[in-house]
C-alpha cells in the first residue's frame, strides 16, 4: 500500500508540470495549445537520448528549450500567420511526430538499460533513501511552482495575464500581444517538455505514443484542483493545478486497485469528467433556466 502511495506521489508531482502549463496557456492566456501532447513526447525524447549518452542533467535543460522553441513554432502560426490557435497546435503537434523520431534516431522508443539518470545519482548519494525518487519529483515541481508565481507577478507577467483577459485593451496601451503570446506559449510548452523530460527518466525509456491523451489528462487534473480549492489568486490557482495531478493520480491507483473501472475505459471516464467539468457553466445555466420556466408555468397555472 505504501509502495501504491508513492508511486502515486511521484508521478502526482511529475505529471502536475503539464497542469501547470495547461493553467498558463489555457486559464491565463485562453488558448487551447493542442501542442502539448507532442511537446510532452519531445522532452522525453530529448531526455532519455541526452542522458543515453550521459547527460542526465544537460538533457533536462535541453528538453526545456526543444518545448519553449515548440511552442514558438505555435505562437509563429497562431500570431504571425493568422492560423487558428487550435490549428496551430495541430499542425504543431503533427510535425512534431516526426521530430520525435528524429530525435530517438529513427526508433519508435528510446530505453535506458544501465545509464545513469538523475534519480541513479540522487540515489547513490543517500539522500532520500527510499524516497528519493519522490524528493526530487516534488523538488522540481515545487520550484517551477514557485518560478511560475514569481513569473506572473511580473510587468511581463501581468501584461500576459491582460492579453488572456482583453487583447484588444493590451494593444491599446502600448503591449505588443504577439510578444505574450509568444512567450507565454512558450513557458507553457517548456514545463510540458519538462515533464516529459522527468518522465522520462523516471520510467528509464521514451515512447513515440507516450504523449497520447496528455491533454485531457492535465485538463483533467487542473479541473480536479480548481473544483477542490476554487479559482482565486495565482499562487492558490498554481497550487489547485499540482494538488489536482496528485489527486488525480491517487484516483487512477485506486482505479487500477479495485478494478471499479476497467482500466480499459479510464481515458474515456476522464474525457468524459473533463467534457462535463469544461460544460458545467453552460449546464448550470441551462438548469437554472429550466427552474425558472418551471416556476413561472407553476404561477400561471395558478
Amino acid at each position: 500500500m505504501l509502495y501504491v502511495i508513492q508511486t502515486a506521489l511521484e508521478l502526482g508531482f511529475m505529471y502536475a508540470l503539464v497542469a501547470l502549463a495547461l493553467f498558463l496557456s489555457y486559464r491565463i492566456l485562453d488558448i487551447a495549445d493542442l501542442t502539448t501532447d507532442g511537446s510532452f513526447v519531445l522532452g522525453a525524447a530529448v531526455s532519455v537520448t541526452l542522458a543515453a549518452a550521459g547527460h542526465p542533467f544537460l538533457a533536462v535543460f535541453a528538453a526545456l528549450a526543444a518545448g519553449a522553441l515548440a511552442g514558438y513554432v505555435t505562437a509563429f502560426l497562431q500570431t504571425r500567420l493568422g492560423v487558428p490557435s487550435i490549428l496551430a497546435g495541430i499542425v504543431t503537434n503533427t510535425g512534431l511526430y516526426t521530430v520525435n523520431l528524429m530525435v530517438m534516431g529513427w526508433s519508435s522508443n528510446v530505453s535506458l538499460l544501465k545509464q545513469e539518470t538523475m534519480f541513479t545519482m540522487l540515489r547513490d548519494t543517500g539522500i532520500g533513501g527510499n524516497f528519493h525518487k519522490l524528493l526530487l519529483a516534488a523538488g522540481i515541481t515545487v520550484l517551477v511552482s514557485l518560478l511560475l508565481i514569481w513569473f506572473l507577478g511580473t510587468r511581463l507577467g501581468l501584461s500576459i495575464r491582460a492579453t488572456g483577459d482583453n487583447k484588444d485593451i493590451v494593444r491599446a496601451s502600448s503591449i505588443n500581444p504577439v510578444f505574450t503570446i509568444s512567450v507565454g506559449l512558450c513557458v507553457a510548452n517548456a514545463m510540458t517538455a519538462l515533464s516529459g523530460a522527468v518522465v522520462g527518466q523516471y520510467q528509464k525509456s521514451a515512447d513515440i505514443n507516450s504523449g497520447t491523451g496528455i491533454v485531457v489528462i492535465g485538463l483533467a487534473c487542473l479541473i480536479i484542483g480548481e473544483t477542490v480549492f476554487g479559482r482565486r489568486s495565482v499562487g492558490r490557482n498554481v497550487a489547485a493545478a499540482v494538488a489536482g495531478s496528485i489527486v488525480y493520480r491517487f484516483l487512477y491507483a485506486v482505479i487500477l486497485k479495485t478494478s471499479v473501472v476497467p482500466i480499459e475505459c479510464l481515458k474515456l471516464v476522464t474525457a468524459v469528467v473533463v467534457a462535463l467539468a469544461i460544460a458545467s457553466p453552460t449546464l448550470k445555466e441551462w438548469g437554472n433556466f429550466q427552474k425558472r420556466k418551471i416556476r413561472s408555468m407553476q404561477k400561471g397555472g395558478r
